[in-house]
Order: C-alpha cells, then structure tokens, then sequence
C-alpha cells in the first residue's frame, strides 16, 4: 500500500548528510569553496554533445508536414507577429557557439557525437564518459535526465548568452572560449558540484509509468478528449500495482497538479477551452490530494498544483511560487506597527531589507539532501486544511484524488496521476548529478 511505501523510503534516504556540511554548519556552496575540488584533472575520451532545438529548428519541424518553403514559412511567422530573420539570426548564433564547441573537443582528440532531442537516448550516454548540454538551463535539465550514473559529468554551455540566463551552465565567458573551459579540466582548476536529485516512485491504481515527452507531443483535441473519459473500469491498469521506480530524476522540481495547471500548453488550453462548453463544471478545477510528510499523518488538501524541489531548483520555479513583493512586506509591517503600538520607523531601506531577507531564505544550497514544498493558492476550510504551505522535507508521499492530472518533472516529462495513484518523492545519494563550477 501506499502507506507501505512512505515508511519503507525512509531507509534508502541513508545518512550521509554529515558529508555535505563544511564547519560551522555551512552547505558546501554557501562555505568558501563551492563543491569538492577534483585529484588530477579531468580528461574525457568520448563526450556527447546534446544540442538544443532553436526556435527556428521548431517552427520548421511544426509545419513540416505541410511541406512549407522557406517563403511560406517567412509569412506564417509574420502573421504570429514573429520576426523570420530575428529566428534566424539567433540560430546562426547557436549554431556557430555549438560548433565552436565541437571544433574544440576534436582539436584535443576526443571523440564527440553531436546529437538533437530525439537523438540522445541510453545507449548514447552510456557511450560517453562526460555529456555537454550546448543550450541553456533547458537544455542542461534535457541531458541530465537520462544520466542516472553519479559519476558521469553534466556540463552545460550556454549558447546564446543575450537570451538564455543560463544559471546551471558555465560562465559566459567559456561560450566563446571552450578550449580555456577544456584546460581548465585538464589542470584540475575547478570544483566539482553534487546537486541533488529526486527520486519518484509511483504506485496504486490506474497508473501508467511510461513518460511522455511533452517537447515532442503535440496533443490533438480528439486524444485531449480521451484523457477526460473515466469509463476506465476495465482497464487493466485499474489493479493496484506495487511501487515502481520511474525512469528519470528531478534536478528542478516535480508539480503534481490537474493537466490545466501541470502542462501549461496551448494546445491542452485549447483542448479544455471546448470541454468546459459541455463540461460546465471543468472550470476553475482544483487539484484534490491527500500529503503525508515524513512518514507522517496524511493530510487532504486542494489547491492549484504542488511543487516539490531541490536545491537546483530553489532558484527557478519554486522561488518565483514563494517570493514576496516589498508592497506585501510594507503593507504587513504597517499593520503589526499599528496592532503592536510600534514606533518602528517604516522607510523604504528597511522595507527592502526584510524582502531580500525573506526571499533569501527561499533558496538553499543545491548539495543539501531535502526537498522544499509548496501548495500553489491552497484552499482551507471546514473539509480541507493547508498546516503548512512551504516546508523542508525528506520524503513526500501524495496520493491523487484527481480527475485528469499529470506529475511533471522538470517541466518536460509528463506522468499520468489520477484517482487512487500515489507517489513517493524522496532524495538519495545515488542520484547526484555530477556538474562543474569554473571561476570566472
């Protein structure tokens, strides 16, 4: 049972957090020296290159099927209010950086293969003894999904630095300079970064463990149909199925939420906008779910979606779900100054003070072994409670209450998570990504 499931992962979390703390209590990336400093260089024979799609590669592969000239596609465009040329000239640029990239790596001997999306599968990572993501953070979390060995390095590159932040990838600097990023390596002057990943487990009834690309499928509105048909009495998925260990690791996050809330596509928008005219009651459809903490109680709740991270992902989606506005802190000091009788003086150097300071507190190293929750809009009354709408944990378990929803990992891997379905979330050692930080 699912229950079994919550006490049974305690044992695999294994304690080795004492690791990952300098003195003083300090995280790793938060002490001086960020990550572990490598003996010897690091010289790879075999990389794999996995090289993003541009958004000038995808509006060719959309319309591919139309069989549309390059005129054709120019006016298309045009009529969305995108620039043809603006598309192309960044995938020049990309493309340029990716070669740079590539020239680099045969010019010290080492064997490279360059592959897309649909490219890059098991048999090409087991092949290479390091992956290099040419893209942004997209594309970084791309290519460390299907890497479940601790030991093989994930090294990302941004190539487009104007339009991509590139948070998990190298310093700008190296995507015009990768033969100095190379030597680097090589002379053993960088720090090797252990970032934390979770784990999914999923069982129960009526689950379905195969993932869903949701980069490549363009879901119609007849297979949006069939996702909302509940007559699913006879399907064989509707046993109760034991736990199953689910192919792919979060380096960001997992959002548990009804399909409208976790893929966030316009063709599923499209595909919800039709129902709700003879599904009246689809609108505004909350997701229902029971959580349990730790092992602990289970508890009901509703609200818009959860989102379970790592450290990784404490900067991204997490942090924008959890940070205050310094009005909200401004308006709220103004009230506890007049209910406490405060003679606290309330400028706008202080008010900044206290929202940086709140927000800070939202991000955590990402070689800590725990994973930060948050309920998106929860909903409490007399039926459903929130204790708590953020918290630290070492284990979540979530059974689906829902109708139609989806687990999404890293916001590009999609899992069924209906009614009776449970998932257990957790981190283990066994599942650090290994990455790299080079000074500027």
């Amino acid at each position: 049972c699912g229950e079994g499931r919550c006490r049974r992962g305690r044992a695999r979390l294994g304690g080795d957090g004492g690791r990952r703390h300098l003195g003083h209590g300090q995280p790793r990336e938060l002490a001086a020296g960020c990550g572990s400093r490598p003996e010897g260089g690091f010289r790879p024979s075999r990389v794999v290159v996995v090289a993003k799609t541009t958004r000038y590669e995808f509006e060719q592969q959309r319309y591919r099927y139309a069989e549309l000239s390059e005129e054709d596609l120019k006016q298309l465009l045009a009529l969305k209010g995108s620039s043809y040329s603006g598309l192309l000239e960044r995938h020049h640029i990309h493309t340029k950086n990716v070669e740079h990239i590539v020239d680099s790596l045969r010019d010290e001997g080492i064997e490279v293969r360059l592959v897309k999306r649909r490219e890059y599968d098991e048999e090409t990572v087991r092949w290479a003894d390091a992956v290099i993501a040419a893209g942004g953070d997209g594309t970084m979390l791309l290519a460390a999904s299907k890497v479940l060995d601790r030991l093989k390095p994930v090294i990302g590159v941004n190539t487009d630095p104007e339009r991509s932040e590139g948070h998990l990838c190298l310093p700008v600097r190296y995507t015009h300079s990768f033969p100095e990023a190379l030597q680097k390596f090589y002379r053993g002057e960088f720090r090797w970064l252990w970032r934390q990943r979770i784990r999914l487990y999923l069982e129960g009834t009526g689950i379905n463990p195969v993932p869903v690309d949701l980069h490549e499928q363009q879901l119609s509105l007849n297979q949006q149909s069939r996702a909302f048909n509940i007559e699913r009495v006879d399907d064989e998925r509707s046993e109760a199925s034991g736990p199953q260990l689910l192919p792919v690791r979060a380096l960001n996050e997992v959002f548990i939420g009804e399909s409208l809330s976790s893929r966030m596509s316009y063709s599923w928008a499209v595909a919800v906008d039709n129902l709700r005219r003879s599904i009246p009651n689809l609108k505004g459809l909350a997701s229902y779910y029971e959580i349990s903490l730790d092992d602990g109680p289970w508890e009901k709740q509703k609200s818009s979606g959860l989102n379970l991270c790592t450290g990784t992902g404490s900067k991204a989606w997490s942090f924008n779900i959890n940070r205050v506005a310094a009005q909200a802190v401004e308006d709220v000091l103004n009230i506890a100054r007049r209910q406490g009788n405060l003679t606290l003086p309330l400028d706008k150097e202080l008010v900044e003070k206290v929202t940086n300071e709140y927000n800070k507190s939202l991000l955590y190293s990402p070689e800590e072994p725990k994973i930060l929750f948050s309920i998106r809009e929860p909903i409490s009354n007399r039926v459903f409670s929130s204790s708590r709408q953020r918290c630290f944990s070492s284990k979540v378990c979530v059974r689906s209450r829902c109708w139609d929803a989806c687990m999404v990992v890293d916001g590009g891997t999609s899992f069924e998570f209906n009614d009776g379905a449970i998932a257990s979330m957790m981190i283990n050692k066994e599942d650090e990504l290994r990455t790299v930080v080079i000074e500027q």
